[in-house]
């Protein structure tokens, strides 16, 4: 059976771990997990609950994704591991120099300049495509229905949605009109409980299902997303739209205390939970929460963290090779550099050589880590005119140093911080997992595999356990709940710790595990989040 005890629950958010055996669906949102699991009943597998839920979560947690967003996968299926990157490149128009000569020292978070390709529909054709069983019309319905006749906004997402109408009001300048229209259309942020509907968004999502996303990048879509663009003096173009395609990729992994954890290769920042985690399996843990356990993953994750932001980019522009970079003498190497007191990361020298996540899971033992995203919540505060697509802001990722590695260049995928999570062991499934939350993710990913494999804990006690995210240098801020004790005894090591207002930034994460010879899944939701567990 399972690798944990289901009734060693040290850390109550008063949830507990799921179990069923024909299907589960995890995410944040109840109603689009439950739109999920309706389509297993319907007779569909993971890979369509993963599309129906990632599709609702558009309408119904628009604060963190959109159809404007990217997306990628890990799709685990006929026993095999599948990788899916739909991130969309940089406009082949834009430039450092055109960016410094609108007058921009650094990259905006709003407007038109981080717009880059939304990779979001054409995942959901390609995943459909190869995969699926159901229609895409069949598989987008409840989200269609959903965006025209509405759904009361839920506790957390009332609060996100609020927040981002106070930060979008401060914008200056027309073409952020259209995103009050949509999502503010009575001067004011929807309140808990209240009805919210799109009938744009409906149609768009019809024009998705019906033309399998063809419409998005080449049809009648596409042209409402130029014209917006041209109007506004935007770099992105019809052109753009029309050469994207969504990449299938071979997952990359490491082998750690008898498991195997994967993430999809860059442009994703899932090789930062690889190589943080490469450096911790040098040493032995005794228990979660002690200070040297602490410590050493704080000081794995910055050093991680330096490599990360230094080398990832898009893997055609990458000068270092994710080989080099999760080689055991880079691990070792950088593992040295681990002392008593906290220290200030740099990027080593390997030898040459706002969004949501979702996990769905099936009875023929399926399943798919899905994650999808605008980034900084709404995004770039751009919604196209007509449609309800909120455009997100990727770009601001990218560098205007030109000597950069990640530096802005017409058609390049930026250093991306959504990844899906898997776990295998001896090539069976274990399942899917994530943690959702810009650059919280890899240190969540850490934390919660972490807590499975070296503290034996049950999948929701892994995701309710305090966590740490280092911000910058030696700042560390600490959930309000973090043993008091362990942070003063951090603060000793030299570390800066700040203790968060409440716990919105420390991302919201999903399990669901799968046990190898009974096929029985058990799953887990957020306690951060609105997030449930649909199970059958």
């Amino acid at each position: 059976m399972f690798n944990f005890d289901p009734l060693y629950y040290p850390y109550s958010s008063r949830r507990m771990t799921v179990f069923a055996q024909k299907g589960m669906v995890a995410t944040s949102q109840p109603l689009a997990a439950q739109a999920g699991l309706d389509m297993l009943k319907r007779g569909g597998n993971a890979v369509d609950a993963a599309i129906a839920t990632a599709a609702c979560l558009t309408v119904m947690e628009p604060t963190s994704n959109g159809i404007g967003g990217d997306a990628f996968a890990l799709v685990w299926i006929d026993g095999k591991l599948h990788g899916l990157n739909s991130s969309g490149p940089a406009p082949k128009s834009i430039s450092i120099e055109a960016v410094h000569k609108a007058g921009y020292k650094e990259i905006p978070k709003y407007g038109w300049i981080p717009v880059t390709v939304p990779g979001a529909p054409a995942a959901w054709a390609a995943l459909s495509d190869r995969f699926g069983k159901l229609p895409l019309t069949e598989v987008l319905k409840p989200a269609i229905e959903y965006a025209e006749n509405g759904y009361p906004v839920s506790p957390v997402l009332g609060k996100f949605w609020n927040r981002a109408y106070r930060i979008y009001k401060e914008l200056k300048g027309e073409e952020f009109k259209y995103w009050f229209e949509t999502f503010a259309p009575n001067n004011r942020a929807p309140e808990i409980g209240e009805v919210w509907r799109s009938v744009d968004h409906a149609r768009t999502l019809q024009s998705i299902a019906e033309t399998k996303g063809v419409s998005f990048y080449q049809g009648e879509l596409a042209g409402k997303i130029h014209q917006f663009s041209q109007k506004y003096g935007g770099f992105l173009t019809i052109e753009d739209l029309a050469e994207y395609s969504p990449q299938w990729v071979n997952p990359i992994g490491i082998h750690y205390r008898g498991y195997d954890v994967w993430e999809i290769p860059p442009n994703g920042q899932g090789l930062v939970a690889l190589m943080a985690l490469n450096i911790l399996k040098g040493f032995q843990f005794a228990e979660r929460d002690s200070l040297d356990t602490i410590h050493k993953q704080i000081e794995a994750l910055k050093l991680a963290f330096a490599d990360g932001k230094k080398y990832i980019t898009d893997p055609d522009k990458m000068k270092v090779s994710v080989e080099d970079l999760l080689s055991d003498g880079f691990a070792e190497e950088r593992r040295n550099l681990i002392q008593d007191q906290a220290i200030m990361p740099e990027a080593g020298s390997p030898a040459k050589g706002g969004t949501v996540y979702l996990a769905t899971a099936d009875q023929d033992g399926n399943m798919v880590s899905y994650i999808q995203s605008n980034y900084m919540g709404f995004g770039s505060g751009l919604v196209v005119p007509g449609t309800g697509i909120s455009l997100q802001n990727r770009g601001h990722n990218f560098s205007l140093d030109s000597s950069h590695d990640n530096r802005l260049e017409p058609g390049k995928r930026t250093y991306h911080t959504i990844i899906p999570g898997f776990l295998t062991k001896e090539n069976e499934a274990v399942g899917p997992f994530g943690v959702m939350g810009a650059f919280m993710q890899p240190q969540g990913h850490l934390q919660v595999i972490m807590n499975t494999i070296d503290f034996h804990l049950n999948p929701q006690a892994a995701l309710d356990a305090p966590r740490w995210q280092w911000l910058d240098g030696k700042i560390v801020e600490v959930e309000p709940s973090f043993p008091p004790h362990i942070v003063e005894a951090l603060g000793r090591r030299g570390h800066q710790i700040q203790v968060a207002a409440d716990s919105g930034s420390f991302g919201r994460g999903q399990i669901i595990w799968r046990d190898q010879k009974s096929g029985v899944l058990a799953g887990a939701t957020e306690p951060r989040a609105d997030g449930t567990v649909a199970a059958w």
